[in-house]
């Protein structure tokens, strides 16, 4: 089995293609945008939709640099927690004459 770091520097990871949410509404939720959107073409007429259509694909690319954003923060975040708490190893690690607990 590779190592996330060989497949990370492979090309190999695609997170973005593979992550299905898993809150109980999500499928529920996505029938119903596909529902709608069949209505939406079918009221607007095609040339309409693609307008609008487009204006939502502006939309989507907003929302995926937002989300991209969002994630490269967490991660940055959470790996300087991970170096804060391991730096600082001796401090939450007692030892016998400290006479604390954890």
């Amino acid at each position: 089995m590779k190592s996330t770091l060989e497949a990370l520097f492979r090309g190999q990871l695609h997170p973005d293609e593979t992550i299905v949410p898993s809150h109980p509404e999500y499928r529920l939720l996505t029938r119903q945008v596909a529902a709608q959107t069949e209505q939406w073409r079918n009221r607007l007429g095609e040339e309409v939709f693609r307008e609008l259509k487009e204006y939502f694909d502006l939309c989507d690319s907003v929302d995926s640099m937002h989300v991209e954003a969002a994630f490269l923060h967490g991660f940055r975040l959470g790996a300087n927690m991970m170096i804060e708490v391991m730096s600082k190893r001796d401090a939450v690690v007692p030892n016998a004459a400290s006479g604390l607990s954890l």
